[in-house]
């Protein structure tokens, strides 16, 4: 369990916490919220700068519109103790091997369709996340990785 304090003041402060809990490989629950699917990351942060924690899960599901299966970021705020779905990604820009939480930003690890890779930066963007720019792009997995590792 994640848990972390926000204070306002010196007076009141409000706890809150995440909990990631694993039902079998393909069950998993948050704070309530179900999610029928593989998760390969998790983290915590405030991406949409309203000082509240934020949980970042990473499903392997297919999509509506990428009925593949493939890595998918879901982004949830936390209201009255519950998860709630702030944005369920269907895709970034690239295909997504692996992301962080980073600075106010969604840190993306991302294979190219010419078999190369990039480092992304993506910010929320109102509805969902928009792209920031490229730490690294057109190299090798190897060095993308280390670049992403960073």
């Amino acid at each position: 369990m994640i848990l972390l304090a926000m204070c306002f003041g010196t007076l009141i402060c409000k706890a809150q916490s995440f909990e990631l809990k694993k039902q079998n490989d393909s069950l998993y629950y948050l704070n309530g919220w179900r999610l029928p699917y593989p998760v390969y990351q998790y983290q915590t942060g405030d991406i949409d700068g309203d000082g509240q924690t934020d949980a970042f899960v990473g499903v392997i599901k297919g999509t509506r519109f990428y009925p593949e299966k493939a890595r998918r970021i879901f982004i949830f705020k936390q209201i009255n103790g519950k998860a709630r779905p702030l944005w369920l990604g269907s895709k970034l820009g690239g295909i997504l091997e692996d992301f962080h939480y980073i600075d106010g930003k969604i840190r993306a690890l991302e294979k190219t369709g010419n078999g190369l890779y990039v480092v992304s930066d993506y910010k929320w963007g109102g509805f969902g996340m928009a792209f920031d720019h490229y730490i690294i792009k057109g190299v090798n997995k190897e060095t993308a990785i280390k670049t992403f590792d960073q």
